[in-house]
């Protein structure tokens, strides 16, 4: 049941361009080059956000998305990209980089960044954008992770000896925490125990059968009267059909437009990294699936995440360093 409900998924859902041609942004004398492959709130938050504090010394960013309107101030100057991914390394813009950086290599600008990496000898550092799960990309050979905890990165090294890692913490969750985060979930914990919750969708992901996310979606906002809102991936003919029959059910559906943080609701969610942007923002977030499997009760442990009925997730701790001048400063070391 769980292929013929991908196999549907991807036959309604709008095929991914290819061919498209990359995008090298250049300021300075680059010492750094960054491969950006999302206009995500997540991946702006952790693979953009480092450049602002590199742009006087020098930086590259490599994009397969529109990103002019997105980089910091700067004499930025633009070329199109579209030899081979290893043919980077002789571009004489970027023969002063000394380490690369990107959320992965399974995207078009992530892989062209960690080929030039490997042909160059540089180190290459992945920064974790979202929580982790089996289901993630396996990290590159030799990488570096930059991690958001310590957990984080014993979970995503397991079995490998070639990797290593650095703890930096979260640029999206220090931009959604707000003070007394601990004290304001508590409140309104209380406050809104009767408060209808926001459901955050997650119908796009691979990790569960789709089928039954839909169904856990429909049954708690039915019990609970939740709103649901969409993930912003959530556009495909499948999800768009399932949203429209829960609005004929009585179930509001939100728009899905504006930051987590900035909802006056108790939140709901199974596997998303919205609930630990939620708990930062001092909202009370939970998590909640009928019969979890055994690597989604290990992923909400390890991430600390309260479920429905018990304690609120509490936030998370507040990073001694920016996570973006962290990153910044990883590159400038390593």
């Amino acid at each position: 049941m769980l292929g013929v409900a991908r196999r549907l998924r991807d036959a309604v859902r709008p095929p991914a361009p290819s061919g498209a041609p990359l995008r090298l942004h250049v300021v300075g004398r680059p010492r750094v080059l960054v491969g950006l492959d999302a206009r995500s709130t997540s991946h702006l938050a952790a693979v953009l956000r480092p450049v602002e504090s590199l742009v006087e010394e020098g930086a590259a960013v490599l994009s397969s998305v529109p990103v002019d309107d997105l980089l910091p101030s700067g004499e930025w100057r633009v070329r199109q990209w579209v030899g081979p991914a290893t043919g980077l390394a002789g571009v004489r813009e970027l023969a002063d980089v000394r380490s690369v950086w990107s959320a992965g290599h399974f995207l078009p600008a992530g892989e062209a960044a960690y080929a030039f990496s490997v042909r160059r000898d540089l180190p290459f550092g992945v920064v974790q954008h979202g929580l982790i799960t089996p289901f993630a990309p396996p990290l590159p050979y030799r990488a570096h992770a930059l991690v958001w905890t310590v957990e984080d990165a014993d979970y995503w090294r397991v079995g490998r000896s070639d990797i290593t890692v650095r703890t930096v913490g979260s640029q999206l969750l220090a931009d959604a925490r707000r003070p007394r985060a601990d004290q304001l979930v508590t409140e309104r914990a209380v406050r809104w125990h009767d408060r209808p919750p926001v459901y955050l969708g997650q119908l796009h992901g691979i990790e569960l059968n789709v089928w039954q996310m839909a169904a856990a979606a429909y049954l708690t906002c039915r019990r609970t009267g939740a709103v649901y809102r969409p993930h912003p991936s959530e556009r495909d003919a499948l999800s768009r059909l399932l949203h429209r029959l829960w609005r004929a059910g009585g179930i509001t559906v939100d728009s899905g437009v504006g930051r987590i943080a900035d909802l006056e609701a108790p939140l709901i969610g199974v596997f998303s990294t919205g609930i630990l942007e939620a708990a930062a923002s001092g909202l009370p977030a939970y998590v909640d699936y009928p019969r979890p499997p055994a690597w989604l009760m290990e992923f909400w442990e390890r991430n600390r995440m309260g479920r429905v009925g018990g304690a609120p997730t509490a936030p998370p701790p507040a990073p001694e360093t920016d996570p973006a001048a962290a990153v910044a400063e990883w590159a400038r070391t390593v």
